[in-house]
């Protein structure tokens, strides 16, 4: 696929950029019960396995830059890089990150995004974006992810990983969300984005990008998952987080 024009540089008011990413963490919550314990125990789970804090983090398919902004507070002297294919989400978290943290355009579907973002990283996550990709361009990513990665880094992956047989304590912990009232809260989000003017251009650009770009809505087990990771050169890679549905996968290159 054609490699897109950058967006263009816009300048938001800081006070409608916290609003934006604020609505946009509720509607987050909607779509993935018990968010927050995903990325305290993501955080906790990178530090475990490296014996220290990471110097260096890509978080892919960042959005607004949320995790960014809260791995950026957690690990002051960390190097943070954001990346994401939409202008507009993009244009949001280069409103808000600051210190170390950068934010870059990338398009994960293809193998060019390792060029953009380099390579050394001690930390990779990407969080519910997988899922937008066809099963090809999932494990095509995970050789990609292991080339960005230095030795002994940690790629993060969660997602949308059902497994048959949930025992039913667990599904009574993590019911299934509404699903028709986070279509509902994330249809509603960008009817307010769309009242910015100033975004405006973007939301054009936006369109151009998704027009013919439908997402796969792929979900695999995380077994398929491990297994995928394994053949891209993961030296081990296991389920170390789940909620219902949603689960966290750490690979360690």
């Amino acid at each position: 696929m054609a490699t897109t024009a950058r967006a263009p540089d816009v300048v938001l008011d800081r006070a409608q950029v916290s609003r934006r990413r604020e609505s946009w963490a509720r509607v987050m919550g909607e779509f993935v019960p018990h968010l927050a314990s995903l990325e305290e125990t993501l955080c906790r789970v990178a530090e475990a396995v490296r014996g220290r804090s990471p110097d260096r983090v890509l978080d892919l398919g960042g959005g607004p830059g949320l995790l960014a902004e809260r791995m950026t507070r957690k690990w002051a002297g960390a190097a943070i890089t954001l990346m994401d294919i939409d202008p507009v989400l993009l244009a949001l978290a280069r409103s808000a990150l600051t210190g170390k943290a950068r934010a870059l355009e990338g398009d994960l579907s293809t193998p060019r995004w390792v060029d953009r973002a380099g390579v050394g990283y001690d930390l990779v996550t990407v969080v519910m974006t997988l899922h937008y990709l066809a099963p090809a361009q999932v494990r095509a990513f995970y050789a990609d992810a292991r080339r960005c990665l230095a030795p002994g880094g940690l790629l993060i992956v969660a997602d949308l990983m059902p497994d048959e047989g949930l025992p039913s304590l667990m599904n009574a912990l993590c019911p299934a969300p509404n699903e028709a009232a986070a279509e509902l809260a994330w249809a509603q989000w960008w009817n307010d984005i769309a009242d910015l003017e100033v975004l405006r251009p973007l939301l054009a650009q936006r369109a151009a990008i998704f027009g013919e770009r439908l997402p796969a809505e792929f979900t695999a087990a995380a077994s398929w998952h491990a297994s995928a990771a394994q053949e891209a050169g993961f030296c081990e890679a296991g389920i170390f987080w789940r909620c219902g549905r949603h689960a966290a996968l750490a690979a360690v290159a």
